[in-house]
């Protein structure tokens, strides 16, 4: 008898090892999806941002710093972060100058 529950008890704390185990994995996975983020100058951005930036929507706005957002998933963008007297935003732009949500 003494022996079945030692085999129960073992059984029991393997499957809660197993468990948090599994409960861990996800933030793995996460960290490897995490946003890379690289600052550019500004005057290098591609034309078409530059364009987007000064239509009428954003051109009494100035650029201050500008970054390329390379996602874990979905595609590559711009973040440009601007203000207008003490006013500030940021924008996200793809490289064609279309607004991304």
């Amino acid at each position: 008898m003494k022996n079945l529950m030692l085999s129960l008890m073992v059984l029991a704390l393997s499957g809660v090892v197993t468990v948090n185990a599994n409960t861990h994995q996800p933030a793995v996975v996460k960290a490897q999806l995490q946003d890379e983020k690289k600052e550019v100058k500004v005057e290098e951005l591609p034309d078409a941002v530059k364009a987007t930036l000064a239509s009428d929507e954003y051109k009494e706005w100035q650029a201050q710093k500008a970054y390329m957002v390379k996602p874990g998933t979905g595609a590559e963008y711009y973040e440009i972060e601007l203000k207008k007297g003490e006013e500030a935003k940021t924008v996200k732009l793809d490289k064609d100058g279309k607004v991304v949500a």
